[in-house]
């Protein structure tokens, strides 16, 4: 395993130990309001700084970007990070939420790690090193088209700027695949396409964090991950689509129709 995966994973580790001890405490967890539907805890707070304090002991010169400290500068390389992906989940015993942890390397995705502490799952991925689920190989589902493909999304729930736009494909897409999940943390449903578990995604409004270690997962098994209208950039929209290479094209020709300016600006 890359070096870098390693300490991402230690990293991920020391997160998790926050995470679980608090799971079934949160009626005591101090709670505040980031905007409407949008919450941070303690526990984010503190397994970020667990995340951080073991990436700084190693790479003391390198840049941050995380979900609740925000952009700490450094040199050509980036961590980016989300420590707890999935807290309203966390908040109602909702087992599902992740810590998600990413490497750019001059602007460029190098790794990515997503850790689910309650199933004790360890996604991890470097770039052209393939994937890995508990030090097993994943590759994406070879599911040919839209018939029979299970997708995975992400309603809107504090943005609701696409919300037509959003419901227009959900509408078309559930026309065509056997079904569509929402389980409620993007880092996981990257990492469940990786493993195969979905064959497509789409979401709109992401945050870069949200989904940088989930998106070198995806690609790293063999899936593709563009923004909303087939292009390059994702990171910086947030609006994204992934899947194996027929579905996500699949995906492309029925979203494309409920595109306008302001989602592919």
């Amino acid at each position: 395993m890359n070096p870098m995966v390693n300490i991402a994973v230690r990293a991920a580790r020391e997160a998790s130990k926050v995470i679980t001890r608090n799971f079934n405490r949160v009626d005591r967890l101090t709670i505040a309001d980031k905007g409407s539907n949008d919450f941070v805890t303690e526990v984010d707070r503190n397994a970020e700084a667990a995340i951080i304090n073991v990436l700084r002991e190693k790479f003391p010169s390198h840049g941050i970007l995380a979900e609740e400290s925000g952009h700490q500068a450094g040199d050509d390389y980036q961590w980016v990070i989300d420590p707890l992906d999935g807290t309203t989940n966390f908040l109602h015993g909702f087992p599902q939420f992740a810590i998600s942890i990413a490497l750019k390397v001059k602007g460029r995705l190098e790794l990515g790690v997503v850790y689910d502490p309650i199933n004790e799952e360890m996604f991890t991925a470097s770039r052209g090193q393939g994937a890995l689920l508990n030090d097993h190989k994943i590759r994406v589902s070879q599911r040919k088209s839209l018939d029979g493909a299970l997708l995975g999304t992400g309603l809107p729930y504090r943005d609701f700027r696409f919300e037509e736009n959003y419901m227009g494909m959900l509408r078309d897409l559930i026309k065509e695949s056997a079904g569509i999940r929402r389980p409620g943390s993007a880092a996981l449903d990257f990492a469940y396409l990786a493993a195969g578990r979905t064959d497509g995604f789409w979401e709109l409004g992401l945050s870069e964090w949200d989904f940088a270690a989930g998106a070198v997962l995806v690609r790293e098994a063999g899936g593709l991950v563009t923004d909303i209208g087939g292009g390059e950039r994702f990171l910086e929209t947030g609006n994204v689509i992934a899947g194996n290479v027929k579905v996500h094209n699949a995906m492309l020709r029925r979203i494309r129709p409920h595109l306008d300016d302001k989602l592919t600006a």
